[in-house]
């Protein structure tokens, strides 16, 4: 039997997101509760580390998070099926079905991240992240609800897209890129799954409450976040919420 899911965090009233169903636009709260969870996965193996690491030391800046080239990687990749099949495993043992399979996978890279969210483009989803990359000294951090994610290999994150985010310095207060010099190896390479928000378990996980604002909804034709009824996007330093413009 799954082991029991923690009462869910109150989701935060200030923040609406508005996310496309098909051709409809519906409203949801914004879930203040993450998954989160280390899974024992092999070390890439050297030389597609090497490959990674060249790749994203002239495509990446301070900041900066971009995509890699997945169906090359998995061709020299011999454990990447075990490191899908960890993923699997660790949602089946807090009660989710296995969505790795029918959901969309990319392969992505990072130098830090400043503070952002995702509902804009994928309001519709659920990210789950697993981290490849050795222990840099570097957090996840969620400035709305406070927590602080270590980031070491087989770390693995499970939360709302509309979420600010960032990966920053340990013990940092904030996004700076001066803490991502050149001269330290600060990447951090990941596989991400889109998992749909509105799978009811997912939602159940992350204590997700839909149509919370139908009229707004109605009238909207793009995906957005608001913050106390006004669009609203996030301080890239500081991952407070601002008016937009």
């Amino acid at each position: 039997m799954p082991p029991p899911l923690s009462p869910p965090s109150p989701q935060d009233d200030a923040l609406s997101a508005y996310f496309f169903s098909g051709e409809t636009l519906r409203s949801r709260g914004v879930a203040t509760r993450l998954l989160s969870g280390v899974v024992e996965v092999p070390a890439p193996p050297a030389r597609l580390a090497a490959d990674w690491a060249r790749e994203t030391t002239s495509s990446l800046a301070p900041g900066d998070v971009d995509t890699l080239p997945l169906a090359r990687a998995r061709m020299r990749w011999p454990d990447y099926r075990r490191c899908v099949q960890a993923v699997a495993d660790w949602m089946r043992e807090r009660g989710l079905p296995d969505l790795t399979g029918s959901s969309d996978v990319a392969l992505m890279a990072c130098r830090g991240a400043r503070y952002h969210h995702d509902a804009l483009q994928y309001g519709s989803a659920a990210f789950c992240n697993l981290f490849l990359s050795e222990d840099r000294d570097l957090d996840v951090h969620f400035p709305g609800t406070g927590q602080r994610i270590p980031l070491v290999r087989g770390t693995v994150l499970l939360f709302d897209t509309a979420q600010p985010h960032a990966v920053i310095r340990r013990g940092a207060a904030g996004f700076d890129a001066a803490d991502f010099a050149p001269a330290r190896d600060l990447t951090q390479v990941f596989l991400t799954w889109e998992l749909p928000i509105a799978h009811p378990d997912v939602a159940r996980a992350l204590g997700i409450v839909f149509d919370t604002d139908p009229a707004t909804a109605a009238r909207l034709d793009e995906e957005q976040v608001h913050s106390r009824g006004a669009p609203a996007e996030v301080c890239p330093a500081s991952g407070r919420w601002r008016p937009v413009g």
